[in-house]
């Protein structure tokens, strides 16, 4: 009835679709990268947070990445221990942000996310030159970013001493 090669062929491919479908049920689903839960992590995340962020980039857009992976970097240097661990941190995030943003210096949410860690770095950083700068342009293209950036900008200002929500106001 089957002979010998044909029942290999048909085992063969048995085991290659068990094998096949058993790797990818092990296989976890790939979140994607979004910018709530971004957002979300440069609040309030710990350093699992913020290093899982860092692996979602990978699904991030390629023209944005080094923006965030930048903020996210700085915002891993606040979480370290050791005063050498913060300071490698902070200054590779620093220059991926500072030069996403001399790739895109319209980018609004760039400038946002340069602020805010501008008005929090410490002193011995020297990393606030940019301040007045990147709440004018804050304010003056808000209206024009993402919902999960408003958001993200409005929920900034209740720990910001330059950025209030009267700045964000309906303009008559």
């Amino acid at each position: 009835m089957f002979d010998t090669h044909s029942m290999k062929r048909t085992l063969c491919f048995l085991l290659f679709c068990c094998f096949y479908t058993g790797l990818i049920a092990a296989m976890p689903i790939q979140e994607k990268f979004g910018k709530a839960a971004f957002y979300s992590v440069m609040k309030a995340g710990n350093l699992a947070d913020v290093d899982n962020e860092l692996a979602l980039l990978s699904t991030a857009p390629a023209k944005e990445r080094d923006g965030y992976e930048g903020a996210l970097l700085m915002k891993k240097a606040d979480l370290m221990k050791k005063p050498k661990d913060r300071l490698k941190y902070f200054k590779e995030g620093r220059i991926k942000l500072e030069t996403a943003l001399l790739a895109d210096n319209d980018n609004t949410e760039f400038h946002f996310l340069r602020l805010a860690i501008e008005e929090h770095a410490p002193k011995i950083v020297r990393y606030k030159a940019d301040i007045a700068k990147d709440k004018d342009l804050v304010i003056k293209n808000f209206n024009s970013q993402s919902p999960a950036v408003q958001h993200a900008i409005l929920d900034y200002c209740s720990n910001s001493k330059v950025l209030h929500r009267e700045d964000f106001s309906p303009r008559s």
